[in-house]
């Protein structure tokens, strides 16, 4: 067992770093490189930490990247045991951020103290990216520094980000980019009045529920060879005033799309508003929308293809390329023209009450980043 990955695993979730809060995690992180020689450099943003630290000053340059925010917990009583007291029971560790993503972080700082303990001078460089933006706004984090290196023509070449990829077994997907995510607010407003008189009112949910039901109903397009088809989602719907006797006055909506490369923000907002135009001439209606990720996806060259061989060496597993799930910092790195995946452990329990990972699944994660090392820098 790596009790070394496991330590620093546990160290890093029992501080208390909901986004954008780090809470320390990127000091000691950032006192375990600077040991082994990185240069360390601190790069806040408004109240986001940032860490990039770095090994060498050659290329190719492999960047490991990852986040030290995470979620909030939401209610404790529905936590066996407290989510910022690392606990080990049945072999799993458990702790908010255990999956996402501090165990991977812990397991890329322990693979490379090893790889650095082996080689002296690495055939290229060694650079951590870590922010503690990732999980919220994620306007201070990656992309801050991203912007920060392209200025300083400091950019790296490869880059294998540690979110919590895989499926079911470590190593089964590795994603290779993402849908773009587009939400909005619909606001349609109407005017109270009596329920026991519709007639003289008519009702602003009535009239917004079909028109919902269409866009739910809508098969936007069939996805691509790269990703998989647009989706819409209702994530929040308000109306009324808090009486039974009273029809709202306004009924507010909150959506999101996972769209692929068939769809842009304007076409999907364009068809958004032409639903919405039915109700025109009744009802006044305003549209907000917030286009805060596109589609990315990596190239694919020498730095994918060695990943993939060393994950199926590594674990026995076939891992399947895969630009499914949420948005990531990815998305900041692929368009400046890194190489990128995204490679970490099973994420069936991320963002959920007793989030965890298990205690073996710590030891594969730091032999396959360290493998990586060594593929790519020998």
């Amino acid at each position: 067992m790596s009790n070394e990955t496991l330590k620093l695993a546990m160290d890093l979730i029992g501080r208390e770093s909901v986004t954008p809060n780090d809470a320390g995690c990127q000091d000691l992180v950032g006192a375990r490189l600077k040991k082994l020689g990185f240069h360390v450099e601190h790069m806040p943003a408004g109240d986001v930490s940032n860490l990039w630290c770095r090994l060498g000053d050659s290329h190719p340059v492999l960047c490991l990247a990852g986040h030290t925010d995470v979620v909030p917990t939401g209610n404790l009583d529905f936590w066996n045991t407290p989510p910022f007291v690392p606990t080990i029971a049945d072999n799993k560790l458990y702790g908010r951020g255990a999956a996402d993503m501090k165990a991977s972080v812990a397991a890329m700082v322990v693979a490379v103290e090893r790889f650095v303990a082996k080689h002296e001078q690495p055939a290229g460089s060694i650079a951590f990216l870590i922010t503690s933006d990732e999980e919220g706004r994620a306007i201070d984090g990656t992309r801050h520094v991203m912007d920060q290196l392209n200025q300083r023509n400091e950019l790296f070449d490869w880059c294998v980000v540690g979110e919590p990829s895989s499926h079911t077994v470590f190593g089964d997907t590795i994603r290779i980019g993402r849908r773009g995510s587009f939400g909005g607010t619909m606001t349609v407003e109407g005017t109270i009045g009596h329920v026991a008189y519709p007639q003289l009112t008519p009702n602003v949910v009535h009239h917004t529920l079909p028109i919902l039901q269409s866009l739910a109903n809508r098969q936007w397009d069939s996805g691509n060879e790269a990703f998989s088809p647009t989706t819409f989602q209702i994530s929040n719907l308000r109306a009324g005033t808090g009486a039974n006797n009273v029809i709202p006055g306004e009924v507010s909506v909150d959506f999101n799309f996972r769209y692929n490369t068939e769809q842009t923000p304007d076409s999907l907002s364009s068809a958004i508003e032409k639903e919405f135009s039915k109700l025109a001439g009744r009802f006044q209606y305003r549209f907000e929308c917030d286009s805060n990720s596109k589609p990315f996806i990596s190239k694919r060259g020498e730095f994918m293809c060695k990943v993939f061989e060393v994950v199926q060496e590594t674990t026995g597993v076939v891992p399947v390329p895969s630009t499914s799930g949420g948005t990531s910092d990815g998305r900041f790195i692929v368009p400046c023209g890194v190489e990128t995946v995204e490679l970490g452990p099973v994420n069936a329990s991320i963002h959920k009450y007793n989030e965890h990972i298990a205690v073996d699944e710590l030891d594969v994660l730091t032999d396959t980043y360290e493998a990586i090392l060594e593929r790519l820098l020998v």
